[in-house]
Order: C-alpha cells, then sequence, then structure tokens
C-alpha cells in the first residue's frame, strides 16, 4: 500500500511539473489579448477622440517593434505592449 501511495505522490508531481511547464501564450489566450487591446483602444478613442493620431503612433512603434515575429509569446508580448501604450 505504501508503495502505490509513493508512486501516486510521484505521478501527481510529474503532472504537476509538466503543467507549470506549459505555454505561457496559447492561440486562446493571444486571442483574448487581442480582444482586450482592440477594447482597450476602442475605448480611449471614444474618451478622448484627441488623442487617436498619438495612440495610433504608439500602435505603429510596438507593430514595428514586432513584425516580422511569428511566436505566440511574442505576439502576447505586442499585445501587452500595445494595451500599455493605449492606458498609457
Amino acid at each position: 500500500m505504501k508503495k502505490f501511495l509513493f508512486v501516486a505522490v510521484g505521478l501527481a508531481v510529474l503532472a504537476g511539473s509538466a503543467c507549470s511547464k506549459a505555454p505561457e501564450c496559447t492561440a486562446e489566450i493571444a486571442t483574448k489579448k487581442a480582444q482586450d487591446m482592440a477594447a482597450a483602444l476602442q475605448e480611449a478613442i471614444t474618451k478622448d477622440p484627441a488623442k487617436a493620431a498619438d495612440l495610433t503612433a504608439k500602435v505603429q512603434a510596438v507593430t514595428t517593434k514586432y513584425q516580422g515575429t511569428t511566436t505566440l509569446a511574442d505576439a502576447c508580448k505586442a499585445y501587452d505592449e500595445v494595451t500599455a501604450a493605449i492606458k498609457g
């Protein structure tokens, strides 16, 4: 019985460590970040239309920085940076 308990605990530890090594940015997370970014942009422009040009420049700067990247991790970083720039 003790062997079974040790094996079960060992498997639980392995499963936990495998889960902690999961990718930080999945397609679902990237999609959510894109939606949050779009909502923040819409809210900022609605609240102060005069800032639209400034926000466009900030978004353009981040877009240029990440141009050509193809990983989800980079996409998530870009969305986070754009959202932070928008919320300023």
